[in-house]
């Protein structure tokens, strides 16, 4: 896998999250640290993605969902590819 870009990481944040998740957990699943992984939940919460469910579990938003279906369907086409070029 290579380097991630920040739709890359949001997604994989609102994954982690869909059925609820700790910090921690999204931190060790997302293989970010404590620091970059605060940026991203506020800016998800921001953005109506993700929300908290308590003081310490984030939830994926119904328009998170969304932009997680979304997102599968743009990279899917470039997934398939990169595929292609790796299999003969």
């Amino acid at each position: 896998m290579g380097r991630r870009n920040d739709l890359d990481i949001c997604a994989e944040i609102l994954q982690i999250a869909k059925d609820g998740a700790k910090k921690t957990r999204i931190v060790y699943g997302a293989n970010l640290n404590f620091k970059i992984v605060e940026k991203y939940l506020r800016r998800l919460i921001e953005n109506g993605l993700l929300d908290m469910m308590d003081e310490r579990r984030f939830i994926t938003t119904r328009k998170g969902a969304q932009f997680l279906k979304q997102y599968r369907v743009l990279v899917e086409p470039m997934n398939e590819t990169l595929e292609e070029e790796i299999v003969p």
